[in-house]
């Protein structure tokens, strides 16, 4: 599966956001698009699974063009998962449990899910009798993606998943981005650090302007510089 951008443009009422962007994130691959605070990283991956429709262009789905077909939508967010900046915005049950079961009761699909092997999948064995709001900031991170694990997608898109982490936590989410990837789940990421970006990803990608100005398999410091990009934490490559 493979997620495409073609000349798209998107605008909210008092700004433009996407001014032609051009982009595709492979199957089989961790892509990080890059770029500074309010470049519109979030807005561009919200078109993914349909939760943003362009102005002009086309955004495709394992080539297929996203359209308002009702069921198109449906099929497409149970093989895109998103997991949003701030866990809050998705996290809407009263125990852990019944959140991570919410996706799966939607598409019919949750007698094949084993709640409590996806919690352990990252991380939280034992813990689906908590409530989401009553954990830190990286647990409800963690809870967010199993929701999204329990769907069983073919790719995840994550916005900024390293936001409000300290390093023990961001490096705890690099891991989970490597096993998801050694399960061959593909990625498509968003953030504004580029050290993190170039732990996880195979290629990389910088937003600036409304237009991706940079793509690669790696990012150097001046080039980082140039585009505005200056947090190097946990770079391992």
């Amino acid at each position: 599966m493979t997620l495409v951008a073609e000349d798209v443009r998107f605008a909210y009422a008092d700004r433009d956001v996407l001014q032609g962007v051009d982009f595709t994130a492979l199957e089989g691959e961790v892509t990080a698009l890059l770029g500074p605070n309010g470049a519109g990283k979030s807005t561009l991956l919200k078109h993914f699974n349909g939760l943003l429709r362009p102005d002009s262009g086309r955004i495709l789905v394992d080539g297929n063009r996203i359209t308002d077909d009702q069921a198109q939508l449906r099929e497409i967010r149970s093989r895109v998962g998103f997991v949003f900046q701030n866990p809050e915005n998705q996290l809407l049950a009263p125990t852990v449990r019944q959140d991570v079961s919410f996706g799966p009761r939607n598409i019919d699909t949750a007698d094949e899910v084993d709640i409590e092997a996806t919690l352990a999948r990252v991380g939280l064995d034992g813990a689906g009798n908590r409530h989401p709001h009553t954990m830190s900031n990286g647990e409800q991170k963690r809870v967010a993606l199993a929701g999204v694990l329990a769907m069983d997608p073919d790719y995840i898109v994550m916005d900024e998943p390293t936001a409000g982490l300290d390093g023990a936590g961001a490096e705890r989410f690099v891991g989970l981005i490597e096993e998801l990837v050694d399960a061959g789940v593909s990625i498509l990421l968003s953030t504004h650090h580029v050290g993190f970006g170039k732990a996880v990803a195979d290629r990389l990608a910088v937003l600036k302007g409304g237009q991706i100005v940079y793509e690669g398999d790696t990012i150097g410091r001046d080039t980082a510089d140039r585009y505005g990009l200056r947090t190097w934490a946990l770079e391992r490559r």
